[in-house]
């Protein structure tokens, strides 16, 4: 790991741990493309279920009501377009391979406060008519990939990592 330079501002600091690069192997460049678009896929129906009712979701009036009732978060509106706005708005972060590791701790801590709120009560069974924890299991691991590893090189954030961060000159923690 590099050392931070003297003349380095905070904010360099923070975007440059932002924007590490992830491993660069042709493997793992699509590995992390595939969790990316995966993600993204999931979390655009889900989000805009929530906010916008699209692809048969319930809205933002019926999530409200859900929250409120089922998972006692109050109020329920504040917490519908919240998980709304993570869902929908980490699934363009991930699509797009930009802001990726924000929308990715955003997306895992969404994953645990479901499992925390609804799904663990009913253990880790997706036989049943009320599911188990186990997709929040897996959306929160793949959230944590994207978390450690970046959005890879077909990413907006490799993009930007090759144009602010000068070749040479790494600026980390």
């Amino acid at each position: 790991m590099a050392r931070v330079h003297r003349g380095a501002s905070r904010g360099k600091v923070v975007l440059s741990v932002l924007l590490a690069p992830a491993p660069s192997t042709p493997g793992a460049t699509w590995a992390l493309a595939a969790v990316r678009v995966a993600l993204a896929w999931i979390f655009t129906y889900y989000g805009a279920g929530k906010l916008f009712g699209w692809f048969h979701g319930p809205g933002l009036h019926r999530t409200a009501l859900y929250f409120a009732g089922t998972a006692h978060l109050r109020p329920g509106m504040f917490f519908a377009v919240l998980g709304g706005v993570i869902e929908f708005g980490g699934a363009l972060s991930m699509a797009l391979g930009v802001g990726t590791r924000l929308a990715a701790l955003a997306l895992a801590l969404d994953q645990v406060m479901a499992m925390i709120t609804v799904t663990w009560v009913n253990g880790i069974n997706s036989l049943s008519n009320h599911p188990g924890y186990e997709f929040n299991l897996a959306l929160c691991a793949l959230a944590i990939v994207m978390l450690t590893f970046g959005a890879g090189r077909l990413s907006v954030d490799a993009v930007a990592r090759r144009l602010l961060v000068p070749r040479g000159r790494t600026v980390t923690p």
